[in-house]
């Protein structure tokens, strides 16, 4: 099967409707501030403390050895949730109800003060977010957010914080724990690899990690201006070339439709700004823009592409070829074909391995269908996401029963065992999971957007012509 129709498959799909005008509110949404005995607000939230007196129902199940430390100094701009944190001196855990099952968003808030018994810059501890290791070894200089997505099937979700060694110290400031929006991760996007592109099967099902989250050609987005409560950074950073690119920004409306991204999967703020390669003369510029990301090896990567064409006076115009780590991940890019109009959003998602050398290239370059006069390449947005290895870690060769043993519960010997036998299982549940990547065969078609379907009809049509990615 050819690129284009590759490229196509890996954007992915939401219902779009009057609804999502409204701000997103997640069936689960546990906003915890660390530490504190009174709530927190920031950006409109309110982060509730885990205190038992101010909070019967904390999600904070282990009291015994933590202690609650106030910053007697903090930063004027410092939220409120950075002026206090949970202190914990052997493991203790965070439980959160969980009512509607799927893939939650989890954010770990650090912030590193010094009181007057002790140094948080000192402290190095591991994380464990549900089965998977989040964070091994960790320590942490300046304030820090780390942010996962994963897929949760029971009705609780415990958060563990263990110090490496007896006598060393973990802490946390906030946690958040939210129901993601149910089109923020599909279930299939496109491998690169080897030079060839395949099918990726249950995307939804893995743990994956930010790692750049990234506005092309604009300013930095805050929480406050993205309904997910996501900030997105400047490209300059990343940015490698070219002379021949330029910025541009949109004023106008965001073209949100039925095929395309929501709000929730990407904010206006990132689709209004590009940039973009343009014809000026009857001759196509021999250009690319390129960017480079770093990233840990020995992971898989999720690279998350927005695409929105500010920048054309007219449909069938815009031709571009994507490459992701030097090979071509899609041909012939012709955004319109799906669209239908100008200013219309959308997402492609590829997986990638990372190279030797701990960095993903992102390359946006002219097509062989490129026109003159015309614009000939444009990026919006970027996001790269780390997915959890073999020991279902985000963070080292450390599976979660590694993670404990250096606090035994009776037997140490029949703890090990258990180490060894529940990292063995991980590694063959990892090496099943990869056998799901197939081959996309030649006999699959694109259904492009409806242009006429009944407003009755129109989630389940959809639904139909995609598979039921619903």
């Amino acid at each position: 099967m050819g690129t284009p129709l590759l490229f196509l498959l890996a954007f992915s799909f939401s219902f779009f409707s009057a609804l999502s005008l409204s701000p997103f509110s997640p069936v689960d949404n546990h906003l915890i501030n660390c530490g504190s005995a009174v709530d927190a607000a920031v950006d409109g939230r309110r982060f509730v403390s885990d205190f038992h007196s101010s909070n019967p129902g904390t999600p904070l199940q282990s009291s015994a050895l933590t202690t609650a430390l106030c910053n007697g100094s903090p930063r004027s701009s410092s939220p409120q949730i950075y002026h206090t944190a949970r202190v914990f001196r052997k493991p203790s855990r965070y439980s959160v109800e969980i009512k509607e099952p799927g893939t939650h968003m989890v954010r770990l808030h650090f912030d590193p003060f010094v009181s007057s018994n002790f140094d948080l810059r000192e402290a190095r501890f591991h994380v464990l977010v549900g089965n998977y290791v989040a964070l091994s070894n960790f320590t942490v200089s300046d304030t820090l957010v780390k942010e996962y997505l994963v897929w949760v099937s029971r009705n609780k979700l415990v958060i563990t914080i263990v110090p490496t060694l007896k006598g060393k110290l973990g802490f946390v400031n906030a946690i958040e724990v939210l129901s993601a929006p149910k089109d923020l991760i599909p279930d299939t996007a496109t491998l690169v690899r080897d030079g060839e592109t395949r099918k990726f099967e249950s995307l939804s099902k893995q743990g994956l990690e930010t790692v750049h989250r990234v506005n092309v050609g604009g300013p930095k987005v805050t929480p406050f201006n993205d309904s997910v409560w996501r900030t997105w950074i400047p490209d300059d950073g990343f940015f490698k070339s070219s002379d021949l690119s330029s910025k541009v920004h949109f004023s106008g409306r965001i073209n949100y439709q039925v095929g395309g991204a929501s709000r929730e999967v990407c904010p206006d703020f990132v689709y209004n700004s590009a940039r973009v390669i343009a014809s000026k003369s009857s001759s196509i510029p021999e250009a690319n823009m390129t960017w480079v990301f770093q990233v840990t090896g020995g992971h898989r990567y999720l690279v998350r592409l927005h695409f929105c064409d500010i920048a054309s006076l007219s449909l069938g115009s815009l031709y571009f070829n994507v490459y992701i780590n030097e090979q071509l991940a899609s041909k012939d890019v012709d955004l319109s074909s799906i669209a239908y109009e100008l200013a219309s959003p959308y997402y492609a998602d590829f997986v990638v391995e990372s190279d030797n050398l701990g960095a993903i290239s992102v390359v946006i370059g002219r097509s062989n269908l490129s026109m003159a006069y015309a614009v000939d390449g444009i990026l919006n947005g970027v996001e790269i996401m780390k997915m959890n290895n073999s020991m279902a870690s985000f963070d080292g060769k450390m599976c979660r029963g590694m993670a404990l043993k250096n606090w035994p519960r009776g037997n140490s010997g029949g703890l090990i065992t258990l180490v060894v036998v529940l990292c063995l299982l991980l590694l063959s549940v990892s090496m099943l999971m990869r056998r799901k990547i197939v081959r996309v065969k030649d006999s699959f078609s694109w259904t492009k957007l409806p242009t006429e379907v009944s407003e009755v009809n129109l989630k389940v049509g959809i639904q139909s012509s995609l598979g039921g990615k619903f």
